[in-house]
């Protein structure tokens, strides 16, 4: 039982009404241009997180070229790319982005603004936003295909109460994750200073002599039917996070799924380094990684592969290697 008394395992819904999404929300398309605009804010979807409907990092004008979207304080930055990545996140402040995204705006009349975003994160949404996406290697939704959707919406005395009880639960939610983000802060603090300081009993080495790289690949010879998980690009979605990885067979995969994981590797993406896009795989089950990543895995002699893997965590980019005998 929630908040104002709503069972959310068990909730009415004879009295909800249908809509077609255009009805739910407006489309923003206003265009603006990087090199000829006051605005000072620029989000990518790299700026927006997996699941959260918070922003909390964004770029400048001098980050992008070509015409963007224009969005405003309390508009959706929806990634209509890849959306099973699950990337909308409120505004909270005026300015423009990436054009792989939707500004969506809650129409009020049908929606409480402060339900709307909860909406779109629902597993109902991004599912049908997931099935109507087109195209292989970079599914996209368009928004002329999106506006026909059709959703159930609760009656609005009944959204009121819905928003307020999954605000409170966020509120909850930011604090344990604020909480969480510090001692991840002190924890890198930690990973850094015990790799980067120097220890007279430690030896510097090359990177290629406590690891291997890139040791093995599918052969051109490999089997059509072979099906493995690829992780790519889009598969590494910040720091130690790992995201969906679809499941292909090796006819149909692109040419750059080519890397073989195995257990114990850390995956590394080659491009962005500012990203860091690295996540450390303990079982590897089939998994092929893309070209554009690096598989690295500690030689024999390392006895801590899980310290290895925290070794490439730090913010630090050393030509040779600080580690233990």
């Amino acid at each position: 039982m929630g908040k104002q008394g709503i069972d959310l395992n068990n909730l009415d819904k004879s009295n909800w009404k249908t809509y077609r999404f255009d009805e739910i929300a407006q489309n923003i398309s206003e265009r603006v241009d990087p090199n000829n605009t006051d605005l000072t804010v620029y989000i990518g979807l790299e700026h927006i997180d997996s699941e959260s409907l918070h922003i909390k990092r964004h770029g400048t004008p001098d980050d992008v070229n070509g015409t963007k979207l224009k969005f405003y304080k309390g508009d959706i930055i929806f990634g209509r790319r890849r959306a099973y990545q699950r990337k909308a996140g409120i505004a909270t402040w005026d300015g423009f982005c990436s054009a792989h995204a939707l500004v969506l705006r809650a129409n009020p009349d049908v929606i409480d603004p402060e339900l709307f975003p909860f909406f779109l994160h629902s597993d109902l949404f991004m599912h049908r936003a997931v099935d109507i996406s087109v195209g292989s290697l970079s599914p996209t939704i368009n928004w002329g295909i999106l506006k026909h959707q059709e959703f159930l919406v609760p009656p609005k005395e009944q959204q009121i109460q819905l928003a307020e009880l999954l605000w409170s639960v966020d509120v909850a939610l930011q604090k344990s994750k604020n909480n969480e983000e510090s001692l991840q802060r002190y924890y890198s603090i930690y990973v850094d200073n015990l790799f980067s300081v120097n220890n007279d009993s430690w030896d510097y080495k090359p990177l290629n002599v406590v690891a291997e790289i890139n040791q093995e690949t599918l052969s051109s010879k490999t089997d059509d039917n072979y099906e493995f998980s690829y992780l790519d690009l889009a598969s590494i979605q910040g720091p130690k996070l790992l995201g969906d990885m679809k499941v292909l067979q090796y006819g149909d995969a692109p040419s750059r799924a080519r890397r073989v994981v195995r257990n114990g590797s850390t995956i590394i993406a080659l491009v962005r380094p500012y990203q860091q896009a690295i996540v450390y795989i303990d079982e590897a089950d089939e998994i092929i990684s893309s070209t554009g990543t690096a598989v690295v895995c500690a030689r024999t002699g390392i006895n801590d592969r899980f310290l290895f893997h925290q070794f490439f965590s730090g913010n630090y980019s050393p030509h040779r290697v600080n580690f233990p005998s």
